[in-house]
């Protein structure tokens, strides 16, 4: 087995290649999924968000209102932290479950978006980051999933900078030009994991 650790800033485009690597066979164990997994209604994990942070992030339906949540965190580090010690635990541990059912000759790539600013690195065989230049990140924030400037620019600010990424990369892959010229790079790391 092959553990991966794929990350990269916020509209870098790591989900994209995180998709072509699961499309040539790479076991893929998400960790946005999985967070948006543990603090479903009625888990323990959504329990603990209500009593740290408060009612007011519930939707009316009981779902979390992330949105709103993420309002109060990512412009406060301390309640980031507070909701980080919350989840990440739960993360981890439903991580280590979906790793343990791949089989041996498994390439698994753990989608982890905060691995550098979480100090993982070492915990995979290699690392993976994709790359954008912040002008890029900022511009598919706003122009693709329709964020307002200065939220784009906060989620970018709470995360870990784009030098202190590439210090943790064993590979990486430049997602600064068009979708046609990352195809060919992630499928040449596919192989470079596959031989690995």
């Amino acid at each position: 087995m092959v553990k991966v650790g794929l990350t990269g800033g916020i509209g870098a485009g790591k989900s994209e290649v995180s998709r072509l690597l699961a499309s040539y066979g790479a076991v893929i164990v998400d960790a946005d999924k999985i967070a948006r997994e543990v603090v479903e209604p009625g888990t323990p994990g959504l329990a603990a968000v209500v009593e740290e942070f408060g009612d007011g992030v519930l939707a009316p339906d009981g779902t979390l209102d992330r949105p709103k949540l993420g309002g109060i965190v990512f412009s406060d580090p301390e309640k980031l932290k507070a909701l980080n010690a919350i989840v990440h635990p739960l993360v981890g541990a439903r991580s280590a479950e979906l790793e343990a059912s791949a089989g041996p000759d498994a390439v698994v790539v753990h989608d982890v978006p905060l691995l550098t600013e979480n100090g993982l690195a070492p915990l995979y065989d290699l690392v993976v980051v994709v790359d954008a230049a912040p002008q890029t990140q900022l511009d598919r924030l706003v122009r693709l999933r329709g964020m307002a400037e200065d939220e784009a620019k906060s989620r970018m600010a709470a995360q870990a900078t784009r030098e202190q990424r590439l210090a943790v990369a064993d590979l990486v892959i430049d997602n600064d030009g068009p979708l046609e010229a990352l195809e060919p790079q992630v499928r040449a790391v596919w192989e470079r994991l596959r031989t690995d």
